[in-house]
């Protein structure tokens, strides 16, 4: 940081117009400080602004922020300069990979290509001209509006928090346009579970009954380890993205999962089926890598529903089909917080519960005969039936 200059800056009149010409402190590519010379353009010389004096009010006001030091010479860095080099290392180093790889993309796609602008220049103004131009162009909902603002306060957030700036966030205040509709997410039902571990080959049925029974994240998926699991319960100790093992979410996130008999029992013929090992992951590829959920969904899971006239909306639609079966069954809000490890019951129930059919008793009713054993006289049904018995 260079030390201020007073400065009152030359004001004269050219045509119609008084200017400003003054000098700022500039970042360099190379990360030296340059002092340039600019002029502006400040004003129609005409009505209240006729005079020179009123002309000079008009600048002082202009340079305040060069005299008083609010403006720095880091803040001529363009916003995208400062995002590249400085906000998405500062995102790799504290954030898991998953998180950085969402900032990225979002980076990408949305805001690289219209960020020139110095980031002391930036102004709430140019915030609402940019969601609204993201708006237009890519015709997004407006869930994806509200991440990109929320993506470029974060920006600015810490842009103020290492002295680059010394001035309110402008994207604050700043009203996102509305977008389209976000898609309704889905969770799977009862009847949609059953049938599709009755479907599936078994070599995958394991990983999609753990995902339908247990609610675990996909990355959890991935990392639950044989040394976690008790026969009642799977702790939770990791998880994997790609190939980056983390820690869970969140500190709520390490909570035991309950296991009902029924996975229960899919475990440990699973178990039995790979050797029964005593360590390593639970659901493994080649080499004792974890498995690739996303590979199999492609070239399994999917075609084998579509054919069987099943959907397939992803691995988190057990998640929150998970927790929509228990609100049928009466299950209390907190409990299916503590089951999922959110930490608000207002995700839980905002986010994963889904609107209550006239289905509901008899879907639940449906699960307890399938878990019972009631459903070996239905063909479609008998693998489902073997494997949890």
């Amino acid at each position: 940081m260079s030390g201020t200059r007073h400065q009152n800056g030359y004001v004269f009149r050219s045509g119609r117009y008084w200017y400003l010409r003054y000098y700022d402190t500039v970042l360099t590519d190379s990360g030296e400080t340059h002092r340039v010379q600019h002029c502006k353009q400040l004003v129609v010389a005409e009505g209240a602004f006729r005079s020179k004096k009123s002309a000079q009010r008009l600048a002082e006001e202009y340079l305040k922020p060069f005299n008083d030091g609010t403006h720095r010479p880091e803040g001529t860095m363009s916003l995208k300069r400062f995002v590249e080099n400085e906000y998405l290392p500062f995102i790799q180093r504290q954030k898991r990979p998953s998180t950085y790889c969402g900032y990225r993309k979002m980076w990408s796609r949305y805001l690289a290509g219209r960020s020139e602008m110095a980031l002391r220049d930036f102004r709430t103004l140019e915030c609402e001209r940019l969601l609204g131009e993201i708006a237009e162009v890519y015709d997004v909902s407006t869930t994806t509006l509200r991440h990109v603002k929320n993506m470029l306060s974060g920006i600015f957030r810490y842009a103020t928090r290492i002295g680059i700036l010394n001035v309110p966030n402008p994207v604050r205040d700043a009203c996102a346009p509305k977008g389209n509709a976000s898609n309704e997410t889905y969770a799977y039902s009862l009847e949609e579970i059953t049938r599709m571990l009755a479907v599936l080959p078994w070599h995958v049925v394991p990983v999609v009954a753990a995902a339908a029974f247990t609610g675990a994240r996909k990355g959890e998926l991935r990392g639950f380890l044989w040394e976690n699991y008790g026969g009642q319960q799977i702790r939770i100790t990791q998880s994997v993205w790609n190939r980056h093992i983390t820690a869970p979410k969140t500190i709520r996130s390490t909570a035991p999962v309950p296991v009902i008999g029924a996975l229960a029992r899919i475990l440990d013929r699973h178990h039995q089926s790979i050797g029964k090992p005593v360590t390593g992951f639970m659901f493994c590829g080649h080499r004792g890598q974890p498995l690739d959920l996303d590979m199999i969904a492609r070239k399994i899971i999917k075609p084998t529903l579509e054919k069987a006239g099943l959907k397939w909306v992803g691995w988190h639609g057990f998640r929150r089909g998970l927790a929509t079966n228990l609100y049928r069954l009466g299950v209390s809000d907190k409990t299916i917080q503590a089951i999922l490890r959110h930490a608000n019951v207002s995700t839980t129930m905002n986010l994963y519960v889904k609107a209550v059919g006239s289905d509901a008793v008899a879907a639940m009713q449906a699960l307890d005969r399938v878990l019972c054993n009631d459903y070996a006289t239905d063909p479609a049904l008998d693998r489902f039936t073997a494997a949890v018995q």
